[in-house]
C-alpha cells in the first residue's frame, strides 16, 4: 500500500533529497568544486574494494557508496507552549555491494516471495577523518559483499525451478553513463530562539478558539549534502535546503468525528519565510473551517459528478496513476500490473498528458518538493512525458530495467535506509481543453440533472491518500478529502458536509474525467511506499468526473470533552484573579 502524506514525517525519520538549490559544473565548464575529504576517503577505498571483490568467488561485478550528511533544526509547539527545540547532525553510509552479472545478480526477486526492501546501512563519523571514514567503509562493504553472496546462491538456485516471466528475464541492473559533478557544501544556520517565540504565538492563536482541542505548529529546517561513488565512474557532490512550516489544528465533532485541518509553507531561502500576518491569517482560516466542519451534516455514500479542485485533482493523479506508472511494478509478478500491457494505448481523455519532471525546482513561483539533481542511485534526473494526450508512452524508471526499456530515466528514490525503486518526483498533470471555474461548476450540475440528482460533490482540500497495486489485493484506492461540499442541482448555495472518502478503481475512474480546470494547482508532501518515505509535488488542473463514489469515513465514537477547556470556562475565569 502506498500513501501520500502532507506532513514532514519523512525528515525526523531521514528523509532522501529534498526540493532546493544545488549546483553542477560539467567537464567543459567551469573548474570542479575540490573533492571534499568525505569522498576522497569513499573513492580510495572503492579503488581498493574493487580490486580485491572483482576477483573473489562469486565476483563483485558494481559497488557503490553513498554517504548522507543531514543537518536539521527541528522547533515544534502546541497550544501556546513549546515542544521541542533541537539541532542534529549526522552522517548515514550506504554501500551497494552487487555479485554476478548485469542479466543475473543477487537482488533478482526470487517468485512471488516479497523482497527486502530496508537496505542495511550504518551511521558513520561526522569528522572530516579519512582513515576513520575509509575503515567505516571498510567493515559495512564486507558486510555487504558476504550478504550478496549467499544471496546469489539462493538465486542461481531458484533458476532451476521457478519459471520465469517475461520481464522476469530483463536484466537485474542496468549499464549507465558515469557522471561527475562536484557542487558546494550546503549549510543552514538557524537561529532556534525567534522560532520558538513565533510556535509559541501561532498555537496559542489557535487556543484562543473554544472548540480546538489541539493545535501544532512544527519548524524545520534541513541541509542535506549527498555524496555518491560508484565503480562505473560516477562521483557525486551536490546538497540541497529546504524549510517548512506546518500548521495543525483538531476539533471533534458532536458525533465523536475528529476533525484535522493542516497546512504547511515551504521555501528554499530563509528571507522568503512566511511573515506573522500571512500565517496567523492561516491560523484563522483553518480555525473558520474546523469550526463550520464540526456543525457540518454527514454526508451519506454517493455515486455520481464530483468535481475535485486543483490540489485534490493533483492527489488524485498521484494516487490513480502516478504509482502504477513506477516500472519495477512491471516486472513484479505480484503486482497487479494494470498499465503493464497498455503502451501506445489510450487510458485517459484525449485532452490530458502527464509528465513527471523532478528537473523542475518551482512552477508557478513556487517551490516544487519533488526537485532533484540526481536520483539516489546516481542518475540525474529526467523529465520523463509518460502520457500524450491520453495515450500512454513509457513508465518512471530506475536502474531495474525492463524487457523494452533498458536504461533508468532519473527515478531511482530511497528513504535512508531504503533499496531505491522508481518512484514519482514532480507529476505534472497538463490539460489542452479547459474551463473556468464557473463553467465547470455549471457542467456539473448539467450531469446531475441528467443523471436525475439533486446533489454532487466538490472536494476542495484533501489530505491525502492511497492506493494498492498488488494482485493479492483490490485493485483500488482511497483519496481523504478535508473540506467537501454539496453543489445543488437547483442552484442552492453550496453546503460543507462531511464524513466520506473517494473510493474507486483506476481504469474506470480515469475514462470518467469530463473536463478540466484552467488553472494548475500544486499538492507538496510525501509518499511512503517500498523505499521508504520520499518527498514528491503533484500538479494538477481542477477536474470533473462523470460518475466518483463515496464511501463513509473511519470515525471516533468518543464524545467530545464534557468540559470546556479552562480559557473559555466561566467559572474557571471568575476564579482567576
Amino acid at each position: 500500500m502506498m500513501k501520500l502524506e502532507t506532513k514532514f514525517r519523512a525528515l525526523l525519520a531521514g528523509a532522501a533529497l529534498l526540493g532546493g538549490t544545488w549546483a553542477c559544473f560539467a567537464a567543459n565548464g567551469p573548474a570542479p568544486a575540490p573533492a571534499p575529504p568525505v569522498l576522497a576517503a569513499m573513492q580510495a577505498e572503492l579503488d581498493r574494494s574493487m580490486a580485491a571483490l572483482s576477483t573473489a568467488d562469486p565476483a563483485a561485478y558494481f559497488i557503490s557508496y553513498t554517504v548522507s550528511d543531514r543537518q536539521y533544526s527541528e522547533v515544534s509547539g502546541s497550544n501556546g507552549a513549546l515542544l521541542s527545540s533541537a539541532d542534529n547532525r549526522a552522517r548515514w553510509l550506504e554501500v551497494q555491494s552487487r555479485v554476478g552479472t548485469y542479466q543475473l545478480d543477487d537482488t533478482h526477486k526470487l517468485g512471488d516471495r516479497p523482497p527486502s526492501w530496508t537496505s542495511p546501512g550504518t551511521s558513520v563519523a561526522i569528522d572530516d577523518d579519512i582513515p576513520v571514514l575509509r575503515r567505516e567503509i571498510w567493515r559495512e562493504t564486507d558486510r555487504q559483499y558476504r550478504a550478496a553472496s549467499g544471496a546469489l546462491i539462493k538465486v542461481k538456485t531458484s533458476q532451476q525451478v521457478q519459471v520465469q516471466t517475461a520481464e522476469g528475464a530483463a536484466p537485474d541492473f542496468s549499464r549507465e553513463e558515469p557522471h561527475v559533478s562536484m557542487g558546494p557544501r550546503v549549510e543552514i544556520h538557524v537561529d532556534r530562539k525567534p522560532w520558538e517565540e513565533r510556535v509559541r504565538r501561532y498555537t496559542a492563536a489557535f487556543s484562543k478558539s473554544p472548540t480546538v482541542l489541539n493545535s501544532i505548529a512544527t519548524f524545520t529546517a534541513l541541509a542535506m549534502n549527498q555524496y555518491q561513488v560508484n565503480t562505473e565512474g560516477t562521483k557525486l557532490a551536490f546538497g540541497q535546503v529546504h524549510y517548512r512550516l506546518e500548521l495543525f489544528v483538531q476539533t471533534k465533532a458532536p458525533d465523536g468525528m475528529d476533525i484535522d485541518r493542516y497546512t504547511n509553507f515551504d521555501w528554499l531561502d530563509p528571507k522568503d519565510a512566511p511573515d506573522d500576518k500571512t500565517v496567523l491569517e492561516s491560523v484563522q482560516k483553518l480555525i473558520q473551517e474546523a469550526e463550520a466542519l464540526d456543525k457540518a451534516p454527514l454526508v451519506e455514500p454517493y455515486a455520481g459528478p464530483a468535481l475535485l479542485t486543483g490540489r485534490a485533482a493533483a492527489v488524485f493523479f498521484h494516487e490513480v496513476f502516478g504509482h502504477r506508472a513506477e516500472g519495477f511494478r512491471q516486472k513484479d509478478i505480484s503486482e497487479g500490473q494494470t498499465f503493464t500491457s497498455k503502451v501506445g494505448e489510450r487510458i485517459l481523455p484525449d485532452f490530458i498528458s502527464i509528465k513527471d519532471d523532478p528537473t523542475e525546482a518551482s512552477f508557478g513561483g513556487q517551490m516544487l518538493l519533488g526537485y532533484y539533481p540526481f536520483d539516489d542511485e546516481g542518475v540525474p534526473s529526467v523529465n520523463v512525458p509518460l502520457v500524450d494526450h491520453g495515450v500512454l508512452k513509457t513508465f518512471l524508471m530506475s536502474r531495474s530495467p525492463l524487457v523494452n526499456i533498458p536504461h533508468s530515466n532519473g527515478h531511482g528514490r530511497r528513504q535512508l535506509g531504503y533499496v531505491p525503486v522508481a518512484r514519482q518526483g514532480n507529476l505534472i498533470v497538463s490539460s489542452s481543453q479547459t474551463m473556468t471555474n464557473d463553467q465547470l461548476r455549471q457542467k456539473m450540475i448539467g450531469l446531475l440533472k441528467q443523471q436525475n440528482l439533486p446533489y454532487g460533490l466538490m472536494i476542495d482540500d484533501i489530505e491525502g491518500g492511497f492506493t494498492f497495486t498488488g494482485r493479492g489485493q483490490p485493485q483500488a484506492f482511497q483519496v481523504t478529502p478535508l473540506v467537501v461540499y454539496k453543489v445543488f442541482a437547483d442552484g442552492r448555495p453550496d453546503q460543507i458536509v462531511r464524513g466520506v472518502n473517494i473510493v474507486g478503481t483506476p481504469l474506470v475512474s480515469l475514462t470518467k474525467i469530463v473536463a478540466t480546470g484552467d488553472k494548475q494547482e500544486i499538492f507538496n508532501g510525501y509518499c511512503g511506499a517500498e523505499s521508504g518515505s520520499v518527498p514528491v509535488s503533484a500538479v494538477a488542473p481542477a477536474i470533473l468526473i462523470s460518475e466518483m463514489e463515496f464511501a463513509k469515513k473511519e470515525t471516533s465514537t468518543d464524545r467530545p470533552p464534557i468540559l470546556p477547556p479552562p480559557a473559555h470556562d466561566p467559572e474557571v475565569k471568575g476564579q482567576q484573579p
